[in-house]
């Protein structure tokens, strides 16, 4: 095998059991063919010191608040339609770019006022007849109070909404799912030889005492394991896809605490008023523009006129094909992550009439995907991360790594990347996520040190529409965390960031995984702003 097994000590070993559907108590055989052990290869990263201090200080950032110990009764957890919100100060006199706090106070079922805080909450301001809207900032007061901040950032009536994406109560099954049930979405491979066929589960990590085949990449040390074919070598593997979901993940009382009308994502409404009058400012400042690109600025930007206008740099509106050619040519540009970040392939390709897609034969969604405009010599590339990935069917062959990939990438001025990795990483350990970063920011940094004229640029997670299903396995507040986590490892940087988190949130379109057009062009246009910025 590739990585004999170190020598691991009981600790490692019982650290790294993760629970199965029977509690299967994994034993390492003494095998030499094939490795057996228990296969959760996050817990045995061998970390240098500066990693092991940021992964704990990554960690420490995105700790959530715990409820007390002892089951909670439902009754006893966060009722959205019992709890309201106050604006402090509602008949003051606002002035753009005044700050705006909210009071919010939650209930439980009994009607009976919260003590303890973990509720994850939403926020948005917004002028309907605008076509206006900002995300606001969550500050939890571990009361069963919650502050929300918000920058006014447009004059006339400004509205607030607040809802519950979960109450406490449910972030702690999450958790527990997270850390527990990372199998709970589950892969599978392909073996093929001749006309004999096998299928095996795949995973980061699998349970168990049987043979494994070991697919860790040589060069990133991302784990990827499958189940050893019964008649075929590891070597047949052709394909790579997802398995599925895992039901009866929950207890009849966990259960409750995810109902869509009753505790996911329900508004909460306002005691008093629930809107304010902002005046224009007197004078305009152009100072605040001059601000350097920070990741953690919130909010980052606003909607007016369903137009995304950023508070760290001027964005263009590409409103026409024409401009997008021109700002696009002679250019290289190399799409990496999800189906999120596969929308910007399927707009740009769509929009722009010269682009046209150059048929690789690839399988419907999955990629990879390329689209040519030989007169204005630009080529556009998307490909997906690699696993874990839900996708369909991927192809061992193009099941290819981010942090590869740009390492065999020359780079220079006329060279442009775009990231997206997130979503398929909800159902594991942070840590999962973290090693991937990892990697993937090693190679950006060589690469940004070897051609320092790249553009790369990181679209960031987005929020989207949450039942009792999805939330166990792609929730918002897995993603919240996630995206967390990569604003914090990428800042300070040379990369710039679409915050597509904050597009998602402060638009009046419902939630969805794959945001809508107008959303994605204003993606676009982001990007396509740092691409050619505006010459002034």
């Amino acid at each position: 095998d590739l990585f004999p097994p170190q020598h691991m000590d009981d600790d490692t070993l019982s650290g790294s059991n993760w629970i199965t559907e029977n509690n299967v108590q994994r034993s390492l055989s003494q095998t030499t063919k094939t490795t057996r052990k228990p296969y959760c290869a996050y817990k045995q990263q061998a970390l240098s010191r500066r990693e092991q201090a940021e992964q704990e200080s990554l960690l420490a950032a995105i700790r959530w608040p715990k409820p007390p110990d002892g089951r909670i009764a439902f009754v006893q957890s966060t009722d959205p339609a019992r709890s309201d919100f106050v604006i402090v100060k509602p008949s003051g006199f606002f002035k753009v770019g005044d700050q705006l706090e909210v009071l919010v106070r939650m209930k439980d079922f009994q009607g009976k006022p919260k003590w303890y805080g973990g509720d994850y909450l939403q926020a948005r301001i917004h002028s309907p007849q605008l076509k206006a809207g900002a995300t606001g900032r969550v500050v939890d007061c571990h009361n069963g109070l919650y502050k929300v901040f918000f920058t006014l950032l447009w004059p006339g009536e400004v509205k607030v909404s607040v809802s519950l994406v979960h109450p406490s109560e449910a972030v702690q099954v999450l958790l527990r799912l997270r850390e527990e049930r990372p199998d709970r979405v589950y892969f599978k491979s392909s073996f093929k030889s001749g006309r004999y066929s096998e299928t095996t589960e795949c995973n980061v990590c699998l349970p168990g005492d049987l043979p494994v085949c070991n697919f860790t990449d040589l060069y990133t040390g991302e784990p990827w394991f499958c189940y050893k074919p019964r008649k075929l070598s590891c070597a047949s593997r052709i394909s790579h896809a997802k398995g599925g979901y895992q039901k009866g993940l929950l207890t009849q009382e966990e259960s409750l605490f995810f109902q869509s009308d009753v505790n996911i994502k329900r508004p909460i409404l306002s005691s008093g008023p629930d809107s304010v009058i902002v005046k224009p400012k007197a004078f305009t400042d152009s100072t605040s523009m001059d601000r350097a690109e920070d990741p953690t600025v919130s909010p980052s930007g606003y909607y007016y006129e369903d137009q995304w206008m950023s508070r760290t740099h001027w964005i263009h509106h590409f409103n026409n094909s024409d401009d997008i050619t021109k700002c696009l040519q002679g250019k290289v540009i190399h799409l990496f992550g999800d189906s999120t970040i596969r929308q910007w392939f399927e707009y740009l390709t769509a929009f722009v009439p010269d682009l046209v897609e150059f048929n690789l034969g690839s399988p419907k969604n999955v990629g990879p995907f390329m689209s040519v405009d030989l007169k204005h010599n630009i080529l556009l590339k998307f490909r997906c991360h690699g696993p874990p990935i839900r996708f369909s069917t991927v192809f061992s062959s193009e099941l290819r790594y981010i942090a590869n990939e740009l390492n065999g990438i020359v780079g220079g001025r006329n060279t442009v990347i775009a990231i997206t990795i997130w979503s398929h990483f909800s159902t594991f350990p942070v840590e999962v996520y973290i090693r991937r970063l990892r990697n993937i920011r090693r190679s950006v940094i060589q690469l940004l040190d070897r051609s320092p004229k790249t553009l790369i640029v990181i679209r960031t997670a987005n929020v989207q529409e949450l039942g009792p299903e999805v939330s166990l396995f792609n929730s918002d507040w897995y993603s919240f965390q996630l995206d967390s986590v990569m604003r914090k490892m990428f800042s300070g940087i040379a990369v710039h960031f679409v915050d597509a988190w904050e597009m998602s949130l402060a638009h009046y379109l419902p939630h969805n995984l794959h945001p809508k057009n107008v959303i994605v062009k204003n993606q676009i246009d982001t990007f396509l702003s740092y691409v050619c910025p505006l010459q002034t």
